[in-house]
């Protein structure tokens, strides 16, 4: 007869017992620890996705923000221009005006000098053409030693001043820019 115990392909009753034990820890771990082990995994799967749509949300509203910022600062840009261009549009008006006001004052102020002088000139001729015929007189009869006749030689007296006038017109008026 052929031993049994030698044939390992034949199963014993150590072998039935361990199949068992095997098929009893199979099920005490698929109904007790996968259960648990899988709730874990899909709570930390599901943690991890909305983590990751709460970073696309967060991802899309900061490229909106950015956006938006890049709007206002353009839009603040455009208005900082136009504010310079209109100062400096102002500033231009105001300088053209200062300078109209200014020319306009200088010309009145060159008028009125000139008005001035021709009075004041005028005045002169005459006091000195009223005096004139005095000292003219006072010098010849100094000259000559003895009294002239005014009357006499009022038409050179009165051609002297004349040509005195005269003088005193061309120079006043050659002065004149």
């Amino acid at each position: 007869m052929v031993p049994t115990a030698s044939i390992f392909l034949l199963p014993n009753g150590t072998f039935f017992v361990e199949l068992a034990i095997f098929l009893v820890i199979v099920f005490l771990i698929g109904k007790y620890i996968l259960p648990p082990i899988n709730k874990a995994l899909e709570e930390r799967q599901e943690h991890i996705k909305s983590s990751l749509e709460a970073a696309d949300v967060a991802r899309a509203d900061a490229a909106a923000a950015d956006g938006e910022r890049r709007a206002a600062l353009e839009e603040g840009r455009r208005q900082a221009r136009e504010i310079v261009a209109q100062a400096n549009g102002t500033a231009d008006q105001v300088r053209a005006e200062a300078v109209t006001k200014a020319q306009v004052e200088y010309d009145r102020i060159l008028a009125k000098a000139d008005s001035e002088v021709a009075v004041h000139r005028q005045r002169a001729v005459e006091e000195a053409a009223g005096r004139m015929g005095e000292i003219v007189f006072d010098t010849v009869e100094r000259v000559i030693g003895r009294e002239v006749d005014a009357t006499t030689h009022r038409d050179l007296i009165d051609a002297a001043v004349t040509a005195l006038k005269a003088d005193a017109a061309a120079a006043g008026a050659g002065s004149r820019p």
